[in-house]
């Protein structure tokens, strides 16, 4: 389980529970070899301190038309003050699921629409993303207590988890 140890959600937790990467989605495209294809969890944190800037239309891939754009207040409201993470997801493949992430975020009709409301940031590029293997654990179930633990901490999902609860 990937415990991050006092809760802070920082990378420097993340790191202390296994996670490695912590490289930009531009950089991910290049360095596809070095994620491994199997099962895991991974995230995606900004810097410390960042204030929410939305932008007014998300640039993610449109798939059967649908448009990914969420409303700049809603996105707002669901903001994590003080969070490094914003958001938390899980693979069956690893190397696919990332590969599949940065193909949205750069415009491509990706079908997975899965942590969509990070592309509506104004400072995507700054975003760093890491991940760990759960070799002998189901991904899914790692994700659910990661997220658990987070909402424990923090009384709400990271900002891109959930979109259906926008703003609760």
């Amino acid at each position: 389980m990937a415990d991050v140890g006092d809760g802070a959600w920082t990378r420097d937790s993340l790191e202390a529970a296994g996670f490695v990467g912590w490289i930009t989605f531009a950089a991910l495209t290049n360095a596809l070899t070095d994620v491994p294809q199997t099962g895991g969890v991974y995230v995606v944190i900004q810097a410390a301190g960042a204030e929410p800037e939305c932008l007014n239309s998300n640039p993610g891939g449109r798939f059967k038309d649908r448009d990914p754009t969420v409303d700049a207040a809603a996105l707002e409201a669901n903001w994590v003050d003080g969070a490094e993470v914003v958001y938390i997801g899980k693979a069956d493949n690893l190397r696919r699921r990332l590969r599949q992430f940065g193909q949205f975020g750069a415009g491509k009709p990706v079908g997975h629409w899965g942590g969509r409301l990070i592309w509506q940031l104004a400072r995507t590029t700054e975003l760093l993303v890491a991940w760990r293997e759960t070799p002998g654990e189901v991904p899914k179930e790692v994700e659910t207590t990661m997220l658990a633990d987070f909402k424990a901490a923090y009384s709400q999902p990271p900002f891109a988890n959930d979109p259906h609860l926008l703003g609760q």
